[in-house]
């Protein structure tokens, strides 16, 4: 293998786990906000508020890890 395919290979091993953490962060924390919600109903929106800004970051991140995989793909190209 060259150097160029094992670039390319550990950029989408690497976009592939950052995306498979993200949507088990993301599921973890929807069942969290479903379980909260549950217990405490008065409380429903505090808690889809707390989710989507915590949805959000974890997504952010995830973007983020996906253009430095894209990125290190190029230069190894």
């Amino acid at each position: 293998m060259t150097n160029v395919a094992l670039g390319f290979l550990s950029a989408g091993i690497g976009a592939g786990l950052a995306v498979i953490g993200a949507g088990l962060g993301i599921g973890r924390l929807g069942a969290g906000a479903c379980e909260g919600t549950a217990r405490q109903p008065t409380s429903t929106g505090d808690i889809r508020t707390t989710m989507i800004i915590a949805a959000a970051l974890i997504e952010g991140v995830t973007l983020f890890a996906i253009v430095i995989c894209v990125l290190l793909a190029l230069k190894a190209g």
